[in-house]
């Protein structure tokens, strides 16, 4: 109709990620994947020993994440009869699902469109945000000793 205004639709898949030291020592990457395509999210966490190993981890997520939308959404939202199978294929990737109801406000964003390979470039500017905000957290930590 003329004279009417569409509201532009998002049709990309958008992924906040955040790091930060658990008790432990070791890094815990969360991830909280916006699906476009069937409007849903998909919170999901790992453990690594290293922040080279945690980023190196994380292109892996995100590549899984992308290539197993459809099936992801299909057995997490759908409700299989087995209602652990869409955790068991989140495990075939080293990963868990986030239960926490809050996600930290400083993250870094990665948006792509659906079923598209991650670009290693686009992890470049994840990797600074997420290695600053590692930064942060220790210098925080280490004021309050």
């Amino acid at each position: 109709m003329p004279g009417t205004t569409q509201a532009k639709t998002n049709h990309r898949n958008e992924y906040q990620c955040t790091i930060e030291l658990n008790q432990n020592g070791k890094y815990c990457v969360r991830v909280r994947a916006a699906f476009a395509r069937n409007g849903w999210v998909l919170p999901v966490y790992f453990l690594a020993s290293t922040f080279s190993h945690s980023m190196r981890k994380l292109e892996e997520v995100l590549q899984f994440l992308q290539r197993k939308e459809e099936r992801l959404w299909f057995w997490g939202v759908e409700r299989s009869d087995d209602p652990n199978f869409s955790e068991e294929l989140i495990r075939e990737a080293g990963l868990r699902r986030d239960r926490r109801a809050e996600f930290p406000r400083q993250s870094s964003n990665v948006t792509l469109s659906p079923e598209k390979l991650v670009p290693a470039a686009l992890l470049a500017p994840v990797r600074r945000g997420l290695a600053h905000s590692i930064d942060n957290g220790r210098a925080a930590q280490a004021a309050g000793n």
